[in-house]
C-alpha cells in the first residue's frame, strides 16, 4: 500500500471516477517544493541544501530564497506563489521540516524546528499608491523608507484554551499577521455515553503557557520622495513582520519589500491600536497592510547596505579616476546649468565625497563629513545648488529653515494611540544618515531648533532624553547650509559679525564658509546673461556638454568611492599642514589686534578649522582613488579654504587699513561729497576724485563713498557715466 501512499499520516484523495485529472494537491506541491530545495544547483552546488544545513548548526532557522530560482525551476509553481502566497507559504515552509528530517541534518532526538521562508525578488517593484484592491492576498514588492519601528512584541501562532467549566482543552492555529483569532463560544466537548455536562457559553479561557508565541513587529513604510507627485504627501503603509525579520532595520533605512497585500479590521479588539481614528469604521470596510516575507536593504547606492558594483562598472569608475582633470569635470558637472561659481561646485565636490572617518584607540571618532555653508545675497543661485545636490547625493534630504524645527530636523517621540507606549520617528538628519542634509534659508531657523543641531554636526550623534526614553540615534551626515546675511545684502562697511547673524557656536562647526556676492561687472553681467539665455532657449554650450557627467553615473561613482577607499595623509603634507595652521591662527590675531572695533572674530579659526582641512584633503585623494593625500591634495584644500572661510575672516578688510579705519574714512569722503555738491548740480566723476585724492583720501574709500551715496540714490549718474547729479539731500 505505500506505493499508493495510503500511510502519509495525512488525509489522502484519489480519483473514483476514470478520466477525472485531480490529485492531492497540498501534498503535491509539498512534493514540488521538497523536490526543489533537495535537487536545485548552481555550478554543482546544491545552493539551499547547503544553505539550510549551515543555518540549522548556526541555530538560525530560515532560510532565503531567490524566486527567480523557482522560477527557473518551475514556473508554474512559483506563479502559484505568487498568485496564491497564504496558501504557499506554509507548505513551503513544511517541505523545509520534511526535507531537514529527511535529510537528518539534526540528532536523532531533536525535534525538527518550524524554519522561515524569506523571499528574494527582483520582479519590478510595485510604487504605494498604486496598491489597490486587485492587489489583495497577492505576492507585491514595493520600495520605500522606513519611517518608524515598534517594539517587539510577542504573537501567537497556536492557541491553547481550556474549558473553565469541564477543563476540556484544545490549541487553535492563528493566522499571520494582524490576524486575530476567535473564541468559540460554546464547549465542544466530545459526549460521553452516561454522562451529560452543561458548559455555560463562552467557556474558554488562554492557557499562555501552552501557546506557542514568535516575534512580530510593527514598521511603518513611506513612500521615497522621488516617488510623491507634487504638491501631494508621501503615503504610508504598515508592515507586519515576524521571527527573524524583526529587528533587521531602523527609522532611515531605504529598502524594497516583499509581502503579502493584506487587509485586517480596524476595529477589531486588540489591533485597533494600528490605524487611529478607524475603530468607528464600517464593517466591510478594511484597512490594508503588508505581511512580510522579504526585505532588502537598498543597494542602490541610496540604502544603508553596501553597493555591489559589476566589473563593467569597477572598470568604467576606474577609468574615470585615472583622468587627469577629474577634479575639474567633477565641480563642472555639478548644476551646469549655473553659471560661475566654480569654487563653490568644487566645495560640494568635497562635500559628496567626505573625508576618512576615525576611530582612535580609545573609542572616540572623528567624523569625516564635510559641512558647508553658502551666505550671500538673494538671486546667487544658492537654492538651486542645493537642489541638485539633493538629487546627486546617493542618499539626501532637503529642507527649509522656516518650515523646520528641532524634532522635525533630529527626532521625535510620538504615542502610540492604542498601546500609549512611546517610541522614536527619525527626522531630516536620521533619515539621511550616510547622506547630506541640504538646509535651505538657514537664518530664518529661531534659534533653539538651531542649537538642536550643534551634536549632529560635530559627534554625528543625537541624543534623545525624552518621556522615558534615553537613546543615542546615529546622524553622519553632511550639512549643506544657505543663508542670507542680517541686512538682506551683504554689506562690505559692517564687519562679518555683523553681517552674519550666527553665533560663534555654530560657524566653526562649518567646514567652508563662502560669502557669495552679486557684485556689478558689465562683462560678467553680460557673460551671465547670455548663459540664461542659452538655458531658456534649451540650447547648451558645446564646451559644457562635452565635460558632462550625467547624475547617475556620479552618484555610482560617489558610493564607489565612498565604498573602496579611506586616504590618510602623508607625512609630508602633515608637516606642511601644521606649520599652515600655526601662520593662519598669527594671521587672524594681528587682524584682530589691529582692528580695534571687534575684538574677536565672528568665524573662530580653530582645531576644528585644522581639522576641516584634512577632510577636504581627504576628499580630493577619494575623488582619484588615492590612497594617500599628497602635498598636492593639501595646495588645493588650503587655497579652498583660503577662497572661503579666510575670505569671509577678512571680508570689507583693505589692505593697509583697519576695517574700523576704512569706514571711518569712508565716512568723512560721504560729509566731503555732501559739503561739495548742491542739489541738482552736476560734477564730472573724474575731477571728484581727483579733488579728493589731492586731500589724501584713499583711493578704494574713494570708489566704495561714491558707490555707498549712488545706492543710497544721493547721487546719480548722467551723461554717459561720466557726471554725478546730486539727487537729494
Amino acid at each position: 500500500m505505500a506505493t499508493f501512499g495510503w500511510d502519509a499520516g495525512r488525509v489522502y484523495n484519489t480519483n473514483i471516477y476514470p478520466g477525472e485529472s485531480s490529485d492531492d494537491s497540498n501534498a503535491a506541491t509539498e512534493a514540488k517544493f521538497v523536490e526543489f530545495l533537495r535537487t536545485f544547483r548552481l555550478d554543482n552546488t546544491f545552493v539551499y541544501r547547503d544553505q539550510l544545513r549551515q543555518n540549522l548548526i548556526i541555530k538560525q532557522y530560515f532560510l532565503e530564497v531567490d524566486l527567480a530560482h523557482l522560477m527557473n525551476y518551475d514556473e508554474e509553481l512559483a506563479n502559484n506563489l505568487k498568485e496564491r502566497p497564504g496558501e504557499y507559504m506554509p507548505m513551503f515552509e513544511n517541505a523545509i521540516k520534511t526535507i531537514t528530517i529527511q535529510s537528518k541534518f539534526l540528532e536523532d532526538d531533536a525535534d525538527a524546528p518550524d524554519c522561515q521562508v524569506m523571499l528574494l525578488s527582483n520582479a519590478n517593484p510595485v510604487p504605494l499608491r498604486d496598491l489597490d484592491a486587485p492587489y489583495i492576498s497577492k505576492l507585491v514588492r514595493i520600495p520605500g523608507i522606513i519611517i518608524s519601528t515598534s517594539t517587539l512584541a510577542a504573537k501567537a501562532t497556536h492557541v491553547h484554551i481550556m474549558c473553565r467549566s469541564c477543563r476540556y482543552s484544545k490549541t487553535l492555529p492563528v493566522n499571520g499577521g494582524f490576524a486575530g483569532i476567535q473564541l468559540p463560544r460554546k464547549c465542544d466537548k466530545p459526549e460521553t455515553p452516561g454522562m451529560s455536562s452543561e458548559c455555560p457559553l463562552d467557556p474558554y479561557v488562554i492557557v499562555h503557557d501552552k501557546s506557542k508565541f514568535v516575534d512580530q513587529q510593527t514598521l511603518k513604510l513611506q513612500e521615497t520622495p522621488g516617488m510623491v507627485p507634487v504638491g501631494e504627501l508621501p503615503r504610508h503603509m504598515l508592515l507586519s513582520a515576524d521571527r527573524y525579520l524583526t529587528g533587521k532595520v531602523a527609522p532611515g533605512t531605504r529598502v524594497t519589500v516583499t509581502g503579502i497585500f493584506s487587509i485586517f479590521s480596524a476595529s477589531r479588539n486588540g489591533v485597533r491600536t494600528y490605524v487611529k481614528g478607524a475603530a468607528s469604521a464600517a464593517i466591510a470596510v478594511r484597512s490594508p497592510y503588508l505581511r512580510v516575507v522579504g526585505m532588502q536593504v537598498d543597494v542602490d547606492g541610496n540604502g544603508r547596505g553596501i553597493r555591489a558594483f559589476t566589473e563593467d562598472e569597477e572598470e568604467e569608475f576606474l577609468e574615470m579616476s585615472r583622468r587627469e582633470n577629474l577634479y575639474d569635470e567633477f565641480a563642472a558637472s555639478i548644476a551646469p546649468s549655473i553659471y560661475g561659481s566654480l569654487d563653490i561646485k568644487k566645495a560640494i565636490a568635497c562635500l559628496l565625497f567626505s573625508g576618512s572617518k576615525k576611530v582612535l584607540p580609545d573609542g572616540m571618532r572623528l567624523r569625516g563629513d564635510i559641512n558647508v555653508l553658502m551666505l550671500g545675497d538673494p538671486g546667487t543661485a544658492k537654492s538651486q545648488l542645493l537642489k541638485f545636490v539633493e538629487k546627486v547625493s546617493p542618499i539626501g534630504v532637503y529642507t527649509s529653515g522656516k518650515g523646520s524645527s528641532a524634532a522635525g530636523l533630529t527626532a521625535s517621540v510620538i504615542r502610540d494611540p492604542g498601546s500609549r507606549e512611546f517610541y522614536l520617528e527619525g527626522g531630516a538628519m536620521v533619515l539621511a544618515d550616510g547622506g547630506v542634509v541640504c538646509i535651505d534659508e538657514f537664518d530664518k531657523m529661531r534659534e533653539e531648533d538651531r542649537v538642536a543641531i550643534h551634536e549632529a554636526m560635530e559627534q554625528q550623534t543625537i541624543s534623545i532624553a525624552k518621556a522615558g526614553i534615553t537613546t543615542i540615534l546615529n546622524s553622519r551626515t553632511s550639512v549643506l547650509a544657505a543663508a542670507n546675511p542680517v541686512f538682506g545684502r551683504y554689506d562690505d562697511m559692517k564687519s562679518p559679525g555683523e553681517n552674519i547673524d550666527f553665533q560663534s557656536t555654530i560657524l566653526s562647526r562649518f567646514d567652508l564658509i563662502f560669502i557669495v556676492k552679486d557684485e556689478h561687472n558689465e562683462l560678467r553681467d553680460l557673460t551671465i546673461a547670455r548663459h540664461v539665455m542659452q538655458v531658456h532657449m534649451n540650447t547648451q554650450t558645446r564646451e559644457v556638454s562635452a565635460s558632462d557627467i550625467d547624475i547617475q553615473k556620479m552618484r555610482g561613482y560617489i558610493s564607489y568611492c565612498k565604498t573602496k577607499c579611506a586616504p590618510r595623509l602623508t607625512a609630508d603634507a602633515a608637516q606642511k599642514l601644521s606649520s599652515h595652521f600655526v601662520e593662519m591662527r598669527s594671521k587672524v590675531r594681528s587682524l584682530e589686534q589691529d582692528d580695534a572695533k571687534s575684538k574677536r572674530s565672528a568665524i573662530p579659526i580653530t582645531v576644528r578649522q585644522l581639522e576641516a582641512i584634512i577632510r577636504i584633503s581627504e576628499s580630493l585623494a577619494k575623488m582619484t582613488l588615492s590612497p594617500v593625500a599628497t602635498d598636492r591634495h593639501v595646495d588645493e584644500a588650503i587655497r579652498l579654504f583660503n577662497h572661503s572661510t579666510m575670505e569671509a575672516v577678512q571680508a570689507g578688510m583693505v589692505e593697509g587699513y583697519s576695517r574700523s579705519r576704512f569706514s571711518d574714512e569712508v565716512q568723512r569722503i560721504e560729509d566731503q561729497i555732501r559739503k561739495r555738491t548742491r542739489i541738482g548740480t552736476k560734477v564730472p566723476e573724474k575731477a571728484l576724485r581727483d579733488e579728493l585724492e589731492n586731500q589724501d583720501f584713499n583711493k578704494d574709500a574713494i570708489r566704495k563713498a561714491i558707490e555707498i551715496l549712488v545706492r543710497k540714490d544721493v547721487l546719480a549718474y548722467s551723461d554717459r557715466r561720466m557726471k554725478l547729479l546730486r539727487v537729494r539731500p
